[in-house]
């Protein structure tokens, strides 16, 4: 048996660990039955179960949620309008988000899918080094689709440490 401040009790009859629990005010709790003989705690059970709540409401809290943010593009996108949405794809980039360039065909413009893919390999050279490729072109249907994703930031940290061992 462990006791209320972690301190080893030694083997305990149950009777005599009950008892413990309520002069003490506190839960005798099971934490592994398996072992033998099983190992118990005296512990403010309630207090514990709203602990670990807590720590599960912080962790949520700084998770973050990865969105896929989605640019549309037409075979014949022109320059200003091709800036555009490379400036969005950017911000999208930056907030962390992974982004689905789609490419649509109308009409008889799938009889040139060259000028589709040569767009999206114009888009992939412009975001060469902020970028993995998570989906490589593929066609769906009429649409031409990519996916791609932030690339992952060196650490800085790393450089700094190997700095002043260089100076040594």
């Amino acid at each position: 048996m462990i006791g209320p401040d972690s301190k080893q009790l030694g083997i305990v009859p149950v009777e005599d660990a009950l008892r413990m629990a309520g002069d003490m005010n506190v839960d005798l709790v099971e934490i592994s039955a398996e072992a033998k003989p099983p190992v118990c705690r005296l512990m403010d059970y309630g207090k514990f179960k709203y602990q670990q709540q807590k720590r599960a409401a912080e962790a949520k809290a700084k998770q973050t949620v990865i969105e896929i943010k989605e640019v549309k593009f037409r075979p014949a996108t022109d320059v200003g309008d091709y800036n555009i949405k490379m400036r969005n794809i950017r911000r999208f980039l930056d907030d962390g988000n992974k982004v689905k360039v789609t490419l649509r065909f109308r009409g008889r413009e799938i009889t040139h899918k060259e000028l589709g893919m040569d767009l999206l390999d114009r888009v992939r050279e412009d975001l060469a080094d902020e970028i993995v490729i998570e989906q490589s072109p593929k066609f769906e249907g009429r649409q031409l689709v990519m996916v791609i994703a932030p690339a992952r930031k060196k650490s800085s940290g790393g450089k700094k440490a190997e700095t002043p061992a260089a100076d040594s």
